[in-house]
């Protein structure tokens, strides 16, 4: 099933084959969505028949808008998808820029809308098997040494977020 979503080509947001876009490195916008419960961080290991970075541990979700969707339309879309949870307030916290080998012939150069929230006590994640293989809470400065001593585990774009971007998406929950 082919999914369109938006790429700069020429200096022009087009709609574009995801894959494509992929394939071919092309700047593209995205969503990725950090769920918090207090000091600890929601993660999620990708199901291992992800086209790219299968059984890599990852941020709570992440995705890229279809052709012309919103960003918080999407960040809530995609976590009710993969994570089986819906009606949590997300806020947006930033918005970066990466570009990183992920595998498979595929190059991430992404835009991305960063969206961080709170999932009370007594909700948890049902993943959908075809998206994440399991889920786990780590405290922030835990997941930032493992991430440091194990990268090879975890998707490129997390290693990322924690090294370039942890004060404008976590705040006072320091990694």
């Amino acid at each position: 099933m082919s999914i369109e979503i938006a790429a700069w080509i020429d200096g022009t947001l087009r709609p574009v084959d995801k894959l494509e876009a992929h394939r071919r490195g092309l700047r593209h916008p995205a969503v990725s969505i950090f769920l918090l419960r207090g000091s600890e961080v929601l993660l999620q290991r990708r199901a291992l028949m992800k086209y790219h970075s299968g059984g890599l541990w990852a941020n709570t979700c992440c995705t890229h808008p279809h052709w012309g969707e919103d960003p918080a339309a999407c960040a809530a879309r995609r976590l009710a998808e993969e994570l089986g949870l819906s009606d949590i307030p997300l806020s947006r916290r930033d918005q970066v820029e990466y570009r990183a080998e992920v595998g498979n012939g595929m190059i991430e150069h992404e835009v991305v809308d960063i969206f961080v929230g709170e999932l009370p006590k007594g909700r948890e994640p049902e993943p959908n098997p075809a998206e994440v293989m399991d889920t786990i809470w780590r405290p922030l400065p835990t997941l930032a040494a493992e991430v440091m001593a194990n990268p090879h585990d975890f998707t490129p774009w997390l290693s990322i977020y924690l090294r370039d971007h942890a004060a404008s998406i976590f705040g006072s929950v320091r990694a």
